[in-house]
């Protein structure tokens, strides 16, 4: 049951970063230069209060150079489209079926 739920979310997920890629490039024509979405961007738009409050709690466990350096730069700046396909690959392959093995009786 697990594995189709990590299927499902990921499939969700790789058809969210394709809807997202394809705004890009109907930006990118209407703009006549490049355009791309960051997950900063998305996650902005969509509630901006919780990014806001992101930043403070990673300041205070982890560190204010671990905002900058890893969060900031390796996260919010990244392409929104990339990241969840990253990520819904991820769930995908997790939730695979296993290989049959031959040769041996499954109980």
């Amino acid at each position: 049951m697990i594995r189709f739920v990590f299927r499902f979310v990921g499939l969700l997920l790789l058809a969210a970063g394709f809807v997202i890629l394809v705004y890009d490039g109907a930006k990118s024509i209407v703009d006549q230069g490049l355009r791309v979405s960051t997950v900063g961007d998305i996650w902005a738009n969509i509630h901006q209060n919780s990014l806001l409050a992101l930043q403070p709690l990673v300041e205070r466990f982890v560190g204010p150079r671990v905002w900058q350096a890893l969060v900031q730069r390796y996260l919010l700046d990244q392409p929104a489209s990339l990241v969840l396909a990253v990520i819904a690959a991820i769930l995908i392959l997790l939730g695979r079926k296993k290989k049959p093995l031959i040769g041996y009786a499954r109980d």
